[in-house]
């Protein structure tokens, strides 16, 4: 196998272990980037699109859940209505920010020093939260108010920044806004399926171009797409087990060292 099969295939391996865990997949991406040496430009379409392999897997895991609620909007159900609904507006928040900064967020994906510290702050930050939350109200998405739910979502605009992490974002927001551990981290799971399908489909529309170039075509995307899938269906199942039983302490400190040794190897490079 040749180094270009080897690189899509580790970077579909990285984007599926660290889409939903409060890592930062696109600030490991870039991190890989440079890291190995290639040209993140060249990949920065690839890194998209293979996202949607990691939020298949979460409608893949979650279609008992997807199903109820569709038959439950069937049924006119009030709680199937106020599940979509607090999807909906937690995900309004970045898709104006997003659309209206989307220039100025291009402009930090080529900044593995960002990515390095917002890392470590990030990682601090989970240490905090972690201490300071103790109550928990909310135990479905569906019982979230509304003002609570518009919080996590201008929240999750945080995660713009590579290195946040768009699930940890959403995931602490939710806690610290009185949303149980596994709901806040189920939550982040769904409302990254409009989030990703949204960002997906500007680079599309922008890009789209790139996909067909000589070094990176559709074979490649596709390898990645399903590779970032199988290895997502596995973090997913395993990440909701550990934080119900030991919290996001170990991701916390997790980020910190990543953080630490990314910008000792960034400054002596």
């Amino acid at each position: 196998m040749d180094l270009h099969f080897l690189t899509v295939i580790l970077l579909g391996i990285v984007e599926g272990l660290t889409e939903f865990l409060p890592v930062s997949s696109t600030g490991h991406l870039i991190l890989a980037s440079e890291l190995l040496g290639y040209d993140a430009s060249t990949w920065a379409m690839f890194n998209v699109v293979i996202q949607l392999g990691a939020i298949l897997a979460v409608v893949v895991l979650y279609w008992r859940t997807f199903w109820a609620v569709a038959m439950g909007l069937l049924r006119r159900e009030p709680v199937s209505w106020r599940f979509l609904r607090n999807l909906i507006l937690a995900f309004l928040p970045s898709a104006v920010i997003g659309l209206a900064l989307h220039d100025y967020i291009e402009t930090l994906l080529g900044a593995p020093k960002v990515v390095a510290w917002a890392l470590i702050v990030g990682g601090i930050a989970i240490l905090m939260i972690e201490r300071m939350v103790k109550e928990n109200r909310f135990h479905g998405i569906a019982d979230i108010p509304l003002a609570r739910v518009l919080g996590i979502g201008f929240i999750q605009c945080i995660s713009m920044i590579p290195g946040v992490s768009r699930s940890g974002a959403t995931i602490m927001g939710a806690l610290t806004l009185g949303v149980e551990r596994r709901t806040a981290a189920e939550f982040s799971f769904f409302l990254a399926i409009p989030t990703m399908l949204g960002a997906s489909t500007l680079e599309l529309l922008k890009k789209g171009d790139q996909i067909t170039s000589a070094q990176v075509g559709w074979g490649s995307i596709a390898l990645g797409f399903v590779v970032s899938f199988i290895v997502a269906l596995l973090v997913i199942k395993w990440f909701v087990g550990l934080v119900s039983r030991r919290g996001f302490t170990p991701f916390a400190w997790y980020r910190i060292i990543a953080g630490a040794a990314a910008l000792v190897w960034l400054s002596i490079r």
